[in-house]
C-alpha cells in the first residue's frame, strides 16, 4: 500500500512539472511571436509591464487607502455632531488665540526631587 501511495505521488509530481514546463514554453512562444511581429512591422517592442498600464508604483496602493480614510470635506452629520459637542469642524484643528488666553489652568511650580 505504501508503494502505491509513493507511485501516485510521483505521478502527480510529474504531471505538475509537465504542466509547469508547458506553461513556460507557451509563455516563451507568445513572447517570441510578439517580438517577431514587432521586428516584422518595424515597431518597437515594449515590455509587457509598459503595455499593461505603465510603471509599477508601490505608493499608489497606500495613497488610495489613505485618501479613502480621510474624506476631503466633513459631511453635514460631522458638522452637526461637532457643533453639538462644541468641537471644531476644521481639519487639522487650529488653536485660536494665544497661550495667555487660557484661564482654567494654573501653572504648577517646578519641584526638584
Amino acid at each position: 500500500m505504501n508503494f502505491i501511495f509513493r507511485v501516485i505521488l510521483l505521478l502527480l509530481g510529474l504531471v505538475f512539472a509537465a504542466s509547469l514546463a508547458a506553461a513556460v514554453v507557451l509563455l516563451a512562444a507568445v513572447w517570441g511571436v510578439r517580438y517577431a511581429w514587432g521586428r516584422l512591422t518595424g515597431k518597437p517592442v515594449t515590455p509587457w509591464m509598459s503595455s499593461m498600464g505603465g510603471r509599477f508604483n508601490p505608493r499608489s496602493g497606500f495613497d488610495k487607502f489613505r485618501h479613502a480614510a480621510q474624506p476631503a470635506e466633513p459631511t453635514a452629520a460631522d458638522v452637526a455632531n461637532a457643533r453639538a459637542r462644541g468641537e471644531s469642524v476644521e481639519r487639522p484643528v487650529r488653536i485660536r488665540g494665544s497661550a495667555g488666553d487660557v484661564t482654567d489652568v494654573a501653572p504648577k511650580p517646578v519641584s526638584r526631587g
